[in-house]
């Protein structure tokens, strides 16, 4: 049995017959179709998810009243100091906009930056009330902020101040600060070309968009504004311009262009504000920063932002053109490109809106251009809640 069973297991397969096949004329007239030895693997880029957001809880503390009124009351006179930062937000108030009664300042300590008022107690408006136990004389310190230079804002509100001379006692009063009833919304606007532009609100930090929309006047307000693209040419992105309107509405009075003549940051020279361009990091986003303001004829503290955001290719020079320039002891720009900036005072040159559809890939292989492209569109954020800081 088992040489039998060696025999099956060492015979060979049984081989069947090859077919020949006998090659087919071709008839020269008929065409071939030719196939590829890969199948293509290409496909169209899928549109961007959004990144999404932890969570923050952050609670905005409440803003702190400013002790920054004094005042000493003698038998006769009264002597009233004033602290010319008087709401306590590092904006120092200018001597000819604060009155007592409509009395102008006597003196100021410069040193110490006090205004000072020095009147009989019978003078300067005041008002005599009579008690049963006091004689209260009252005077009326108003303080009335001029618009910063030639722009239609203010970064102080209006401020009215009871002082009363009783036996060295003092009382202060402040008007509450107005709430919005609206909903805020914000919005990123999609451009052409497969490019996505966004402007958003950041954190203190810059790590995290900032859920909140409140701020109080003297805050900086960080913004950020970027570019996503599905090519592989490295973009940079620019803020052309940026105006400020109590609705949204970027063609409505009151406005102010704090950004303008192709990305000029105006703000700082025209106020003496705090606002700059932050130095750039990379190329497909830029930070800059805003000092919290509110328009000087208009009684609420919504503001709207509206910016024309662009962006040309990284191997692009930045120009007088595609720039981001700030003002601290002369123009600064954000790539250290600081000669780019001597238009500003001047004129850049006439906004031209970027053209999305007049840039082309020369080769889908090395991705280099036939020409210097910009593409632009134009993002909304709003409204922001400016309040005002609190008196004692």
């Amino acid at each position: 049995f088992a040489s039998i069973y060696f025999m099956m297991c060492s015979r060979k397969p049984v081989q069947w017959p090859t077919r020949v096949q006998t090659p087919q004329p071709q008839n020269p007239l008929l065409q071939s179709k030719q196939t590829f030895n890969e199948p293509l693997t290409w496909r169209y880029p899928e549109d961007p998810v959004k990144e999404v957001q932890l969570a923050i809880d952050e609670q905005r503390p409440l803003p702190v009243p400013a002790s920054s009124i004094a005042v000493q009351c003698g038998e006769t006179a009264a002597r009233v100091e004033v602290k010319r930062d008087l709401l306590g937000i590092g904006q120092l108030i200018h001597p000819a906009d604060l009155t007592l009664g409509g009395c102008a300042v006597t003196g100021e300590d410069a040193s110490a930056q006090v205004l000072i008022f020095v009147t009989e107690l019978h003078e300067c408006g005041s008002t005599l009330t009579m008690t049963e136990d006091s004689l209260v004389y009252v005077f009326t310190l108003r303080y009335t902020p001029a618009t910063l230079g030639s722009s239609p804002i203010v970064r102080t509100r209006e401020v009215v101040v009871w002082v009363e001379c009783r036996y060295q006692r003092n009382h202060y009063v402040s008007s509450d600060s107005v709430k919005p009833t609206w909903n805020p919304y914000a919005s990123t606007k999609v451009a052409e070309e497969l490019l996505y532009f966004s402007l958003r609100l950041m954190t203190d930090n810059w790590q995290l968009e900032r859920p909140s929309k409140e701020h109080v006047l003297g805050d900086n307000i960080n913004f950020e504004a970027s570019v996503v693209q599905f090519f592989h040419v490295p973009l940079r992105v620019f803020v052309d311009n940026c105006v400020a309107t109590v609705i949204p509405n970027a063609n409505t009075v009151p406005r102010y262009t704090f950004i303008g003549n192709r990305g000029c940051l105006v703000d700082t020279k025209l106020t003496g504000s705090r606002s700059q361009f932050i130095p750039r990091t990379m190329d497909d986003t830029l930070q800059f920063q805003i000092e919290a303001f509110r328009f000087h004829v208009v009684n609420t503290g919504s503001l709207y932002i509206t910016c024309l955001l662009k962006a040309t290719t990284a191997s692009s020079p930045i120009d007088h053109e595609n720039k981001a320039c700030s003002f601290s002891n002369g123009w600064r720009e954000a790539s250290k490109k600081d000669q780019v900036c001597g238009c500003c005072d001047t004129d850049c040159g006439m906004r031209r809106e970027p053209d999305p559809g007049t840039c082309a890939l020369q080769s889908s292989v090395c991705h280099s251009w036939t020409k210097m492209c910009t593409w632009g569109q134009e993002a909304s954020i709003g409204p922001l809640d400016i309040k005002e800081k609190l008196l004692d």
